[in-house]
C-alpha cells in the first residue's frame, strides 16, 4: 500500500509538471517578445514624428533608377514616414543547409532618423515555442534565439553582427524610402537599372547594389558585406541578396508583397527567408 501511495504521488507530480509546462507554452506572455516590445516602445517614445512630404527636390540628386522608383511607387507628394512596421505571415524560414524549414511569423520595425531596426520571430520546433529577437540600435547588432520561452539557443553579437545588421538596414531603405534620403546613406549611379548605396554609421561602413526593373520597381539588393552566421555561431563571408517581387497597390503606393533573403554559397543558393504575405504600415 505504501509503495502504491508513493507511485500515486509521483504520478500526480508528473501530471502537474506537464500541465504547468503546457500552460506556460500556450500562454501569450513571452520574455523575449516583451523585450522586443519594450525596445520598440522606448524608441518611438523619444522620436520626433515627421510632417514633411516627399518632393521632386528630395530626389533630384539620386541616381536615375532610384528617382524612377520613387515616382513609379507613388511616393512623391506623400508624407515622409518616421518608421515602418511590417508584419510577415506564414514565412518559410530555413534554419540552415540540409536543416529543417520552419513556418514563422515575423514582425519588424525600421526607424528613419537613425538606422535602428528591431525584428521578432515567432514559431515552434516540434511543438515547442521558438522565438527570436534581432536588434540594431546605437551601432550594436544582435541576434538572439530562444526555445521553450526560456532556453537561449544562441545570442550572437560582435563586430560582424554590427555590420550585418547595418547592411540589413541598407537593404530595406527603399521599402522605407525616407531612409534612402538620410545623410548616412550615399548613392552612386551605375546604369539605368542599377545603383550602388553605401551606409555609414558609428564608424561602420557597408555597401551593396540595388537592381531595378525597367518600370522602376526595385527588384533586389546584393552585398558582400554581410557575414553568414549559423545557429552554432560559425561564420563565413558569403554574398547575400534581398529580393522583392509582386508589387501591389496599398493606400496609393506600390509596395512589394513577396520578399526573400538568399545566401549565395559556392555549392548553391539558400533561400532562408521566403515570404509572400507582408503587411506594411508607415507611421509619420
Amino acid at each position: 500500500m505504501k509503495r502504491k501511495g508513493v507511485f500515486k504521488n509521483m504520478l500526480l507530480t508528473l501530471v502537474a509538471i506537464i500541465v504547468i509546462v503546457i500552460i506556460y507554452f500556450v500562454q501569450p506572455y513571452s520574455p523575449i517578445k516583451s523585450e522586443f516590445n519594450k525596445a520598440v516602445l522606448k524608441t518611438t517614445d523619444i522620436m520626433m514624428l515627421n510632417e514633411d512630404v516627399f518632393t521632386e527636390k528630395d530626389i533630384e540628386n539620386l541616381p536615375l533608377p532610384v528617382q524612377k522608383y520613387f515616382r513609379t511607387c507613388g511616393y512623391i507628394g506623400t508624407p515622409k514616414m518616421s518608421y515602418m512596421v511590417a508584419t510577415h505571415k506564414n514565412v518559410d524560414f530555413s534554419t540552415g543547409i540540409n536543416k529543417p524549414t520552419l513556418k514563422i511569423e515575423y514582425k519588424q520595425v525600421n526607424f528613419v532618423k537613425e538606422p535602428v531596426r528591431y525584428a521578432f520571430i515567432d514559431s515552434s520546433m516540434f511543438g515547442i515555442p521558438f522565438q527570436g529577437f534581432d536588434s540594431y540600435t546605437n551601432g550594436v547588432g544582435s541576434m538572439k534565439g530562444v526555445v521553450a520561452k526560456a532556453i537561449t539557443l544562441f545570442n550572437q553579437r560582435g563586430k560582424e553582427m554590427d555590420k550585418a545588421c547595418l547592411v540589413t538596414v541598407l537593404s530595406e531603405c527603399l521599402i522605407v524610402p525616407n531612409i534612402a534620403l538620410q545623410d548616412y546613406i550615399k548613392w552612386e549611379e551605375i546604369d539605368n537599372t542599377h545603383a550602388k548605396a553605401t551606409i555609414s554609421y558609428y564608424g561602420i561602413t557597408a555597401s551593396g547594389i540595388f537592381s531595378f526593373a525597367e518600370n522602376g520597381e526595385m527588384r533586389s539588393f546584393t552585398t558582400n558585406d554581410r557575414m553568414a552566421v549559423d545557429f552554432n555561431g560559425n561564420s563565413a563571408q558569403v554574398p547575400w541578396s534581398a529580393v522583392c517581387d509582386n508589387y501591389k497597390g496599398v493606400n496609393g503606393l506600390r509596395v512589394p508583397t513577396s520578399l526573400k533573403a538568399i545566401w549565395h554559397y559556392s555549392e548553391g543558393e539558400q533561400v532562408y527567408f521566403d515570404g509572400n504575405s507582408v503587411d506594411i504600415k508607415y507611421i509619420k
